[in-house]
């Protein structure tokens, strides 16, 4: 099958060499750039640039290296890699088989059954496939709503740029998987359908170059073949995908030169135990199957140490994408599967695995391994009620042997009597019906026993709300319902993490692959490349907490009532549009407006947005003092408060601007400490270490006192400038002053009457003064003569008194003597 492809177009220079032949030899050339030809005596001479002729010929990062690559080597690792592919297959054989057997209970094929008896009852009880279809339906809805699977989160700080670039990305990617990838929903609900049956199902990203857009494929468990001992596929040292491939679309291939071009033969028929079951559910032929005439390709992605030049220096096996034909063994493409600056060599991802229930080995557990023994004894116990029921309505039994009726080849009719020949005796003498008994009750319970145990561990049981107490708290109907959720509820978590790897993958291809223009014109001049460029983190939009919608609405209304309590602590209008979004609401974004999703506007239209009892949000770096300016002069506005007096929502509108002039305040508080330190503060959402906000407040503190000082004083001199310009206070003022000049001629006239009043006391008091001098001067006079008076006798007393004790001494000194 090889094709006749040219290589790169080039300059044929004819050259006639000097011999006796005049042989005519053609030359092509590749590159003419690297290339130099002089003239000479009798010829030409060619001389190459090895350097660029190296760069030619030598393969570079995206290079097929098949290309390039001895065939003795490319055949022996052809034989090697199929030889492995085989050996991982082999290991996952149990697994095959369960799921080969348990594909029969699903009823997709009507039976007919020869056994007890031509006619038997031949159908399947549905408890597999009632399991499967509302596990695909439940999970569908869930994982992908009508406005897409795509929903985004800012990594590391966020901005206005962040935010607009986050909103970009989500549309974009909402965009491609509900409007350019067409299969993706499609490829998505297949994979929901087979998941629950084999437990792993897996996804393919990658970008087309023949459609020009990234495609997800589903790749069902039978098609991808890894080693069933490996963890998970970042560290499996080998994965194969199955391929099943025209000969058309090989051809293509290899004309694009994706594919070597190589000679393959005719394709053989090849098809596993799965896909045979597949085919004989669906009710393919043999004949079909063996006119099969697509190659099978396996697509190896493995870790090798190539041969030769193109082996790692350190020896280390590396991340390489090998394509190589299943019948014939021939490798068709050898890649690189790491980014070309990657130092690591890094292996890239392209699949994503899907696990319905984690298993022993890689494989997942699915329903067919869960509940297939208990959908297969449900099946049997049900055919036996329906020929237990057969039997009775139209029993069997014995006859005489020369008993004869006529047309007894068929059954009789209702109402309809035929003519009996007897030997004699009666007719019930000649008859003897076997004693078939009803269906069992014993059985049919049991039937109903196992089918509810199959439900409960398949997840599928319906929770008998109608039953329950309506005035049962919401936390308690919630507890039922997570209780009877449990298994599904852990399928969604792991169908959600893997979800999240997928949309990962996904953007990455769009980063290195699309074109950077966008389909569609936006208000700006922005890229894919720009865009996704990592710092906005893609996530599915189900909820890994919740795996339905109810379980979801019981949750907010717990929530709801709870926020009844303390609605100062709770974020209400996040609760409330996480709760239209549940309930499915179109463009709740429109009915409640977050902050983060409020634009900026001038302070005229905030007033305008208040009145209208609409969201508004002040931004750190508006003009605040200008703000808050016109929101005042619009709260001090005479005919806008007798008109918004008038509304029934006159507190509401004044409860809304008061908390948005308080939003500005602090913002102009802010940026005021700032102005203070000479700094701008940290990132507020951003957590600050320890020993930073210990410096850091005691600096604030100093700022802040300075601060309050400035608007102390600032108050100060606005409140006397205020008084001074106001009439009132001026007429006060000279009030005051006519007050303490009159005041002031009271007190002068007080003082002159003091003052006299003093003099007058002063010269009664001399007056008074000179009497009692006078009075003292004639008391003294009188005292005085008295006194000598007085003195005189006290001597004259003491005279007589001296004399009578002398005499009395002289008598006595006489009687001494005598």
């Amino acid at each position: 099958m090889a094709i006749e492809k040219p290589m790169i177009p080039s300059n044929v220079v004819e050259i006639m060499s000097g011999n006796e032949s005049e042989e005519q030899v053609e030359v092509e050339i590749i590159n003419p750039d690297a290339v130099s030809i002089e003239d000479e005596d009798g010829g030409m001479t060619i001389v190459l640039d090895p350097s660029m002729q190296e760069d030619i010929i030598g393969p570079d990062h995206m290079s097929n290296i098949a290309e390039f690559m001895d065939d003795a080597d490319l055949e022996s690792l052809g034989s090697e890699l199929v030889h492995q592919f085989h050996s991982d297959r082999q290991s996952r054989s149990d697994w095959a088989r369960s799921y080969v057997k348990g594909l029969d209970l699903m009823g997709l094929k009507i039976e007919e059954r020869d056994q007890p008896w031509p006619g038997a009852c031949g159908v399947f009880h549905p408890l597999l496939t009632e399991s499967v279809i509302r596990f695909q339906a439940q999970a569908i809805t869930e994982i992908f709503p009508a406005s897409g699977p795509v929903r985004t989160n800012i990594v590391g700080s966020l901005d206005a740029d962040k935010a607009k670039q986050a909103v970009r990305v989500e549309n974009e990617m909402n965009y491609l998987t509900t409007e350019v990838m067409t299969e993706y929903r499609d490829e998505f609900e297949q994979m929901l359908f087979k998941l629950p049956l084999a437990g792993s199902a897996f996804k393919k990203i990658y970008y087309d170059p023949m459609l020009e857009r990234p495609v997800a494929m589903f790749v069902p468990a039978e098609d991808f073949v890894v080693s069933y001992g490996a963890a998970d596929l970042d560290t499996a040292m080998r994965y194969t995908h199955v391929m099943k491939k025209s000969a058309n679309d090989v051809l293509k291939l290899m004309v694009s030169g994706f594919y070597k071009d190589v000679d393959l033969p005719d394709p053989a028929p090849e098809i596993s135990d799965i896909e045979e079951k597949y085919d004989e559910l669906d009710g393919e032929s043999a004949y079909s199957i063996e006119d099969d005439d697509r190659y099978t390709i396996l697509e190896i992605h493995t870790d090798l140490d190539l041969p030769g030049e193109y082996a790692d220096p350190d020896g280390i096996a590396r991340p390489y994408v090998v394509t190589i034909d299943k019948s014939s063994r021939t490798v068709l493409s050898i890649r690189k599967n790491w980014y070309e600056d990657d130092s690591k060599k890094k292996k890239l991802q392209h699949f994503v695995h899907y696990r319905y229930l984690p298993g022993l080995g890689f494989y997942g557990t699915g329903l067919i391994h869960l509940i297939g023994g208990l959908a297969k004894s449900a099946t049997s116990i049900l055919r036996q009620l329906v020929d237990a029921g057969t039997l009775a309505n139209l029993p069997a039994g014995l006859k005489a042997r020369g008993l004869r009726i006529k047309g007894d080849d068929s059954p009789l009719m209702p109402g309809e009597f035929r003519d009996v020949d007897i030997p004699g005796g009666a007719i019930r003498d000649n008859i003897y019906p076997l004693p078939y008994k009803e269906p069992s009750g014993v059985l049919y319970n049991l039937l109903g026993n196992i089918v509810e145990e199959g439900r409960r561990v398949g997840s599928v049981a319906d929770l008998d709300i109608a039953s329950s107490n309506p005035n049962a708290p919401v936390g308690t109907t919630l507890a039922l319902l997570e209780r009877n959720m449990k298994v599904m509820s852990g399928v969604q978590a792991r169908m959600h993490s893997s979800m999240r790897n997928e949309l990962r993958i996904l953007s990455r291809v769009i980063h290195d692959y699309m074109p950077a223009e966008y389909d569609y014109e936006l208000n700006g001049k922005f890229n894919r490349i720009d865009d996704f460029d990592g710092r906005v983190d893609v996530l599915p939009v189900s909820d890994p907490n919740a795996a339905t919608m109810s379980q979801r609405v019981m949750q907010y209304q717990a929530a709801l009532q709870l926020a009844q309590q303390a609605p100062q602590i709770y974020d209400l209008g996040q609760l409330h549009r996480q709760m239209l979004d549940v309930l499915g609401i179109q463009n709740a974004e429109k009915i409640v407006k977050l902050d983060d999703e409020i634009q900026p506007t001038d302070p005229v239209t905030e007033n305008q947005r208040i009145l209208q009892q609409e969201s508004v949000k002040a931004f750190a770096y508006q003009d605040h003092e200008a703000h808050m300016q016109v929101h005042m002069a619009m709260m001090n506005d005479p005919k806008i408060k007798e008109m918004v007096g008038q509304s029934p929502f006159a507190s509401a509108i004044q409860g809304a601007m008061i908390e948005h002039i308080t939003e500005h305040v602090a913002h102009q508080y802010r940026k005021e400490i700032e102005e203070q330190l000479g700094a701008p503060l940290p990132d507020p959402d951003a957590p600050i270490p320890e020993d930073v906000e210990y410096d850091l407040a005691g600096t604030v503190a100093k700022a802040a006192s300075k601060l309050l000082q400035k608007d102390q004083a600032e108050a100060q001199a606005a409140q006397a400038q205020q008084q001074a310009q106001d009439p009132l206070t001026q007429i006060q003022q000279r009030k005051i002053a006519l007050e303490e000049a009159e005041f002031q001629h009271k007190r002068e006239v007080d003082m002159a009457k003091l003052e006299l009043d003093k003099q007058s006391k002063q010269a009664t008091v001399e007056t008074e003064r000179e009497r009692i001098d006078s009075q003292e001067r004639q008391e003294g006079a009188r005292l005085g003569v008295k006194i000598a008076t007085e003195k005189d006798k006290l001597e004259r007393r003491d005279q007589l008194e001296g004399a009578k004790l002398g005499v009395e001494i002289a008598k006595s000194i006489a009687d001494n003597k005598s």
